[in-house]
């Protein structure tokens, strides 16, 4: 992946303020896996709001995060964060029962050795859950490049660009069709025990207009379980580990 220049967009721009649309995320892993005294590392924590909400149901609850400024930011209230990037986690094979990816994969140097080193940490029976951008969404809500301007905002059709004209456009971010998640997992010894596709929290138009909000998840919430589910912004992929990793067999 090309690395921007803009700190925030290559990193992302992780919100400060646990919203309604974190909540409902947590809401549909829970229905998934269980976080009850579990022991849990979510990779990519930013100021920990995940790790910091997550500690209400287990105390055996980690994060780790690339960036120091907001590793530091967020240690000053919430404890078990640390500096880590992704791609090497320091942590022993099957330490956890759950290690949650929330946006994460598509800002590492390398996705596929990042799902990989969260398969490796994760318990046999343990969980892995990605929340990845999905390339069908009408937006890319990362901004894009022009020449070497970055403008930041929901940018439509981004998406429906041809790969080499979508990147040049977006080399700080990915977006995911459900194959290309498969590829990521392909010749690890895991199962898919969860894939959909959800549409957004739409936390910014509630902080404008709480009706318009509560229309807009009332309708596309509803989308969620029809066949237009495709064009939501994000796969939920719950992943669960059912024995040692297996290298992935060499072409040819």
């Amino acid at each position: 992946m090309v690395k921007a220049p803009d700190r925030a967009a290559a990193l992302g721009r992780p919100s400060y303020v646990w919203r309604s649309g974190q909540e409902r995320r947590l809401v549909l892993v829970r229905r998934r896996v269980s976080l009850e005294g579990a022991r849990v590392l979510d990779v990519g924590c930013g100021i920990g709001a995940y790790v910091r909400r997550i500690q209400e149901l287990s105390p055996r609850v980690c994060g780790v995060d690339i960036d120091e400024q907001r590793v530091r930011r967020g240690s000053s209230s919430v404890p078990n964060l640390m500096l880590a990037v992704g791609e090497r986690l320091p942590f022993l094979d099957n330490s956890f029962d759950v290690i949650l990816l929330n946006e994460v994969i598509e800002h590492v140097s390398d996705d596929a050795a990042t799902v990989r080193e969260a398969c490796r940490v994760a318990k046999v029976g343990g969980n892995v859950v990605i929340f990845a951008p999905n390339r069908l969404y009408p937006f890319e809500t990362h901004g894009v490049y022009i020449g070497k301007r970055y403008v930041f905002g929901n940018i439509p059709l981004v998406h429906y660009l041809p790969g080499p004209l979508r990147r040049r456009l977006a080399p700080h971010v990915r977006a995911y069709r459900a194959g290309d998640l498969k590829r990521l997992t392909n010749g690890l010894n895991v199962s898919w025990t969860q894939h959909s596709v959800i549409y957004p929290g739409f936390d910014n138009v509630a902080a404008r207009s709480k009706l318009l909000a509560g229309a807009l998840r009332s309708i596309l919430y509803g989308l969620e379980k029809t066949r237009l589910q495709a064009l939501g912004l994000s796969h939920f992929l719950v992943l669960e580990k059912r024995g040692p990793l297996v290298e992935a067999e060499p072409d040819g």
